[in-house]
Formats: structure tokens, C-alpha cells, sequence
């Protein structure tokens, strides 16, 4: 996203280096409240009717995949202006080229002007943008990362691999995992405790994550007799893998994930402020005397904040007939891969205005256009017009003035919300400081926690990291995990209680089908399998289980159940 604009205008036929447009339309549908929902993800020439729904007070409109945006076209009509001609403000007509563009430069406006009468419609192609996402899965080489690096890639998902050791990753993972050249197969030599080597590119296309990397305790993987995994701390400490280590990966990856509140683009929501540099464009580029602009209205929020206010006159002498206000172009562009959509906050005047989005930076290039209606004093969304995208006249058009406050634009994720980030831990993490637990009977690292550096301390504090972030997560807290093969009965349960084991095969099975299950998100749970830990459990080839829906044991689980409520309500925690 390079920038924004509002309008109350003719169909935009004048370049705008804006990604956001919005012109106004005059039209009475009564009254309402509203958020106004656009989807930039995919956008295409092709069309369909926007969803929308309304209750008493708030209204959404929601802009489906391929369906919302129209590519920006110039139109040849004759216009006729039921005003008669007035004069023409060439200062002004400068002052709007200054803002966008800098010093006008002669030279570049004639050959501007040449383009045009030459080529009147844009030329450049529009392509979808790709939403399939990568899932990046961090600690690939792990018992349980490189199983689901197996499922990812058996289900024709395309997969990024997070390791720090990238022959150890090939001879694991398989010769087709290039260090460059295949974005299905791309792998990604980072250490999630050293920021310096997380490059921003790593993540480029990366829409979720499965977190698997751990803190290594004891000599070998896997499980012993007796336990004896659990004598040592091997490599970086509980505290920079499991703590400072998720710090780090969850800043590398939140902007390309998203946060389930969306990124303010613009506006003013509670203490949060996001500013930009909004400027007319209005008719006066046509030699109309159509005039508007923007400011910011200290008490004319909803909650008697401050609000952005387009305000302006529109008038159609001169053929003119138009209002803007666009931004300039951002310094840095707006990165809204991992949101579904635009989310416009604004009070209605009952006109109907339009919003345009630019994807480049340049002065001339493709826009795309979607008209909608706002109800008089309810708070809604923005752009006003005398046409309407397909160059049809809006009847519903009227001269005179105007005002709507805007109180915010932001992205969205649409719902139903799904993971975004799936993280592997541990049950037992709540239990070192729990009172009245008898250690004996817990598994050997809530019994050794100070001896293995508090580690399950920091894996608790690493997850705290996670659920603080806003992004859409679920936490798989195993059991005890072994080299067994999947596919014994299961339970889920919360509050960090149950002891026993689980294979890893089984783990990665579930972190999977967690990634697109609604009822996983946001979810803490431990997990076992219902197998005592001194039986072996075996699969017959010729007879496997079948395959779970992991559906019904996510639809259980509750919202906000860690196990720190038993340690928030203990007298010793007071």
C-alpha cells in the first residue's frame, strides 16, 4: 500500500499517486453505523455484488476475494455542466501538483499530457496477488518439526524451514530442500536467538508458522529408561531459546502474519494515533471549481476524540464535478499481505462516495474503484462522486456542501479467524511454583526445573509472548513425547494437570490441523495419549487407525484456561 485518498468527484481520470481514494456520491438510505470492509489481497478486474450486513447501529461491508476492486479507466463523454462558467484558480491548480509531486515540472506535465491523449486507458496488466501463504516451520530439524515439515509438504502446502545448520537440514529433510531458487522448498539458515540473522526476506510470503524449536536437554533425542535425557542443558539457555529466542521470532514474523486487531493505517482509536499527509485533489485539475479538504476535528469522534474531517463544496460549472483528498505517497509502503481487507471508520452524511486503491507509487497507474452508500449521522465509511466506476452517471448526485469525519482505516482478518501461529511447548510449565504438588509424582523436568536453568519458567514466559502479540495462535502443550507411531486414542484438557505421553508423529498431526481449525484459536491445552507410559504402543501396517478430525477434540477446548489461574488464586502467590 503506497497511500490514500477520499473523493467527491467525476470518475477518476486524473492520475493520483495514492493507493487509497475516496469521492463522494449524494445519496439518502437512512440511517446507520457502519465499517466499511475492503479486501486488498486479491484484486481483480473481475466484479461481483459486495456482502453486506447490518444490525440497528453498525453496518459491514465486506468485500469478497475477486470481487470488490474495478481497474481505474478514462472515459469519453461529453459532460454537460447545468452551472455556468466561473473563473478558473490557477494558483490552486499549481498548489495541488506541488503537493503530490513536488515543484511542477513542465516538461514532465507535457509528456503527461501527451501519454494521455495517446494512450487514454491504462496499459499495465492487473494480477492477482497470491494468497496461498507459506508456512514457516521454525526448528525443522527437531523430533517433532521435521515430521511436520513431512505432512506440510504430503499435503501440497508450500513450506519454508527455519534451522541453523543447513546440511543437517538437507540430509534430514531431503535433497529438494534448496537454500534458494524454490519457494515451495525454501530453507532459511536462521537462530531464532540472534536477531541479526532473521532477515526481513526470509519471511516474505510467509503467512503462518509452526514453532518447534526447544531448548536441547541431555545427550540424545528421544526417551530413555530412565529418563536420563534430562541430566543436562546442551547448547543456548532456557532463557535465550525459550524466552529472549521467542522475542525475537515473533518480531521477525508479525508483520507477515498479522495480528488478529489489524494494523491502523490511519486514524485515531484510544491512545493509538496514526497520521498522514492528506491533500486535496479536486476538480480544479479539470479547470472545475470543486473544492475540499481535510482536517483534523479535536472533538468529533464517536467518543468525543479527535477525528479526520473531508469537508468541501462540489460544485459542476466549469464541467467540473469532483472532490478529493488523497495522501501522498508513503515513504514506505504499507505491507497488508498477511489482512484480508480494509476497514474504513467514518460518520455518513447520506451521500455515497467512493474509494480508490492505487498498488504503486506511480503518478499514472492503475486504480481500483468501488462505490458505497453512508447514512446520514451514523458513523460508517468514504468517497463522493458525480460518476460511478463503469462511467455511468450517479443519480443520486446532488452539488453543494459536504462533510464526513473519518475516524480510522485499518486492515482486518477476516473471520472465521484461524492460527497463524502454532506453537509446540510443554505440559508442566505451570507447575514448579504450584502449591500442594507432590513432585514425586510429576515428570522429571518440573521436578529438575532449577537445575535446567528454569526451564519450564521460561517456556511459560515464552508463551505469555505469544499470547501478549495479537497474533491468532494456538499453544500444543505435549506430554512426555516419544518415538511411537500415531494414531492412539487421545485427550485434550486444560489447566496443565495430566501426565503421561504422546508420540511426535502425533503432535505434528495436530499442529497441522490446528493451522486451519477456527475452534484452535487462541487455545492453551495439554494433550496425551490415553496409553499408560509403561506400555508400548504399536501400529499394525496392514490394519493403521484411521485419521482423526482433530475438529472434535479443538471444539472442547476453552477460551482463556492456562493453568496460571490455580497460581493467580493461591495464597502463596498472594
Amino acid at each position: 500500500m503506497d497511500c490514500c485518498c477520499f473523493c467527491y468527484t467525476n470518475p477518476p481520470t486524473f492520475p493520483s499517486p495514492t493507493l487509497l481514494s475516496f469521492r463522494g456520491n449524494a445519496s439518502s438510505v437512512g440511517r446507520r453505523l457502519c465499517r466499511k470492509k475492503i479486501r486488498p489481497g486479491q484484486l481483480s478486474s473481475n466484479h461481483s455484488k459486495p456482502f453486506l450486513q447490518h444490525n440497528d447501529r453498525f453496518q459491514h461491508l465486506v468485500y469478497q476475494q475477486y470481487s470488490s476492486f474495478q481497474p481505474v479507466r478514462t472515459y469519453k463523454r461529453t459532460i454537460t455542466a447545468q452551472a455556468g462558467n466561473q473563473g478558473w484558480d490557477l494558483g490552486r491548480f499549481f498548489r495541488t501538483l506541488y503537493f503530490f509531486n513536488g515543484p511542477p515540472s513542465p516538461a514532465k506535465f507535457i509528456e503527461f499530457v501527451v501519454g494521455k491523449l495517446s494512450n487514454p486507458s491504462p496499459s499495465e496488466p492487473v494480477n492477482a496477488m497470491d494468497s496461498s501463504g507459506i508456512v514457516l516451520v521454525a526448528g525443522a530439524t527437531g523430533g517433532v518439526g521435521r515430521r511436520v515439515v513431512n505432512i506440510l509438504r504430503n499435503k501440497g502446502l508450500p513450506v519454508r524451514v527455519l534451522v541453523r545448520n543447513k546440511d543437517k537440514a538437507r540430509s534430514m529433510l531431503g535433497p529438494d530442500i534448496d537454500l534458494v531458487g524454490n519457494l515451495t522448498n525454501f530453507q532459511v539458515v536462521g537462530d531464532i536467538t540472534k536477531d541479526s540473522t532473521l532477515a526481513p526476506e526470509y519471511f516474505k510470503g510467509v503467512k503462518k508458522v509452526i514453532n518447534a524449536v526447544s531448548v536441547i536437554v541431555g545427550p540424545k533425542e528421544g526417551d530413555t529408561p530412565d529418563r536420563a535425557k534430562y541430566s543436562q542443558i546442551k547448547g543456548d539457555s532456557p532463557e535465550m531459546v525459550e524466552y529472549i529466542g521467542m522475542k525475537i521470532l515473533i518480531n521477525a514474523v508479525k508483520a507477515s502474519v498479522g495480528v488478529r486487531s489489524g494494523k491502523l493505517i490511519y486514524g485515531y482509536e484510544g491512545n493509538s494515533v496514526k497520521e498522514l499527509a492528506w491533500g486535496a485533489l479536486d476538480d480544479i485539475v479539470m479547470g472545475g471549481v470543486s473544492e475540499s479538504s481535510f482536517q483534523v476535528d479535536p472533538t468529533g469522534g464517536e467518543n468525543g476524540g479527535p477525528t479526520g474531517l473531508f469537508k468541501g463544496v462540489v460544485s459542476t460549472a466549469n464541467n467540473g464535478g469532483f472532490t478529493s483528498i488523497r495522501t501522498r505517497n508513503f515513504p514506505v509502503s504499507e505491507d497488508l499481505s498477511a489482512y484480508d481487507g480494509l476497514e474504513l471508520r467514518l460518520k455518513g452524511d447520506g451521500r455515497r462516495y467512493k474509494l480508490i486503491v492505487r498498488m504503486s507509487s506511480d503518478w499514472d497507474t492503475i486504480g481500483y474503484t468501488l462505490s458505497f452508500d453512508t447514512v446520514e449521522g451514523q458513523w460508517q465509511s468514504l468517497m463522493f462522486s458525480k460518476f460511478e466506476y463503469d462511467g455511468k452517471l450517479n443519480p443520486t448526485f446532488v452539488e453543494g456542501a459536504f462533510q464526513l469525519p473519518v475516524s480510522s482505516i485499518r486492515s482486518y482478518i477476516k473471520d472465521p479467524i484461524t492460527p497463524r501461529f502454532v506453537h509446540v511447548g510443554s505440559a508442566g510449565v505451570t507447575r514448579t511454583e504450584r502449591p500442594g504438588l507432590d513432585l514425586s509424582k510429576q515428570p522429571p523436568a518440573v521436578r529438575l526445573n532449577k537445575e535446567l536453568g528454569f526451564i519450564l519458567t521460561f517456556k511459560l514466559k515464552g508463551e505469555d509472548l505469544i499470547r501478549e502479540s495479537g497474533i491468532p495462535y494456538t499453544i500444543v502443550r505435549p506430554c512426555a513425547l516419544t518415538e511411537e507411531p500415531a494414531g492412539a486414542d487421545l485427550i485434550f484438557d486444560q489447566g496443565d494437570n495430566i501426565t503421561g505421553k504422546i508420540s511426535r508423529e502425533e503432535v505434528a498431526r495436530i499442529c497441522v490441523a490446528a493451522l486451519e481449525s477456527p475452534y484452535a484459536c487462541d487455545k492453551t491445552f495439554e494433550v496425551k495419549s490415553v496409553v499408560p507410559f509403561s506400555d508400548p504402543f504399536t501400529v499394525d501396517p496392514e490394519n493403521p487407525p484411521p485419521e482423526k478430525d482433530y475438529d472434535v477434540y479443538f471444539k472442547t477446548l476453552k477460551d482463556g484456561i492456562t493453568g496460571k489461574e490455580v497460581l493467580e488464586r493461591s495464597p502463596a502467590a498472594v
